[in-house]
């Protein structure tokens, strides 16, 4: 899979597609609770049936270590996410389907 920097930022509309939403940008890099409220987010705002690509940023280490206990504590069973590679940049990617 190859890395853009120019993933699709959060935003207030529903996503009816596959999109990445980019968590790594600097205003990331100090602010854990922005990151994980921000992949909240971006998790409700994919529709059924589509998933987001959240791009960490790498300050917060390999994502197994703060981000899948959120997304299982705010979704539960209605989303599946899996690791899918680090970034050349250091940052994490994780593909969240919404069922």
């Amino acid at each position: 899979m190859s890395h853009s920097h120019d993933a699709e930022a959060v935003t207030d509309e529903t996503h009816r597609n596959s999109w990445s939403a980019n968590l790594e940008r600097p205003e990331y890099e100090s602010d854990r609770e922005r990151l994980l409220a921000d992949a909240r987010d971006a998790v409700r705002q994919t529709a059924p049936g589509y998933h987001v690509n959240l791009v960490t940023h790498a300050a917060h280490g390999h994502p197994e270590t703060y981000l899948y206990d959120a997304l299982d504590e705010a979704f539960g069973d209605a989303v599946d996410y899996e690791y899918v590679e680090q970034c050349g940049c250091g940052g994490h990617v994780v593909r969240v389907r919404v069922e």
